[in-house]
């Protein structure tokens, strides 16, 4: 699967002339693992209310998304809507668009609004199991990249989440080390792990490549602790 959502996305990007492919390339695994393991939804019913929210912030990387909704078995999502990547009226926008196919869950252009309004979804989800209870028990799962990380709105979102304790709110960062000007050496030099632990997170590395050290924290995430 990992392999297919590579191919889509090379293709999709050459067939289009314009796009990002590197994002979707270097995150396949950790998404295929994602979705084929951890994501609780049902592509029969894209709207179904206690579905998992998965956010890709990253929104330049939109074919990943696009990808992962055409294998999983989403309708509206065909081959014939790849190979409209970025065309006119397709349903295959540059970056995701809300309300233009099911399973986009909110747009993502600007980068880090993906990651604050997953931070508004989480807290959602907290308060309605609060009002509810356990009818309403899912997870919110954010994929960012590090021009997300290094905009303003980020710094403030994170800190907001920590702060709340938003235990069912899990972000996978693609640090890859490149932005669209060079290496990210060039412009940035945080460590982001000491920066969202000092939030109050809990965080961690992991090979982006080793499928099985990505399920391994996925599932360490899987029963929410005390923080984060």
């Amino acid at each position: 699967m990992a392999n297919a959502v590579r191919a889509l996305a090379m293709d999709a990007v050459e067939q289009a002339k314009s796009g990002h492919p590197g994002m979707p390339m270097g995150m396949a695994d950790v998404a295929t693992i994602l979705f084929s393991r951890f994501l609780k939804f049902d592509p029969a019913d894209p709207a179904w209310p206690d579905r998992d929210r998965f956010v890709l912030s990253a929104g330049h990387g939109s074919m990943l998304l696009y990808a992962l909704l055409y294998l999983t078995g989403y309708e509206a999502m065909t081959l014939e809507q790849i190979k409209r990547f970025r065309q006119l009226g397709s349903i295959t926008a540059g970056h995701p668009e809300y309300g233009h196919a099911p399973g986009v869950e909110t747009t993502t252009g600007p980068l880090g609004q993906g990651l604050a309004t997953a931070v508004g979804m989480a807290i959602a989800e907290r308060h309605l199991a609060a009002e509810f209870g356990d009818v309403v028990n899912h997870k919110t799962y954010v994929i960012a990249s590090d021009g997300d990380l290094m905009e303003g709105i980020s710094h403030e979102a994170i800190a907001l989440a920590g702060h709340l304790k938003l235990n069912r709110l899990i972000v996978l960062f693609d640090d890859n080390g490149i932005s669209i000007d060079g290496a990210l050496s060039l412009s940035d030099s945080v460590d982001q792990i000491k920066r969202f632990e000092a939030a109050g997170w809990n965080a961690w590395r992991i090979d982006g490549h080793d499928q099985a050290a990505i399920a391994a924290a996925l599932e360490k995430r899987k029963a929410p602790t005390s923080r984060r």
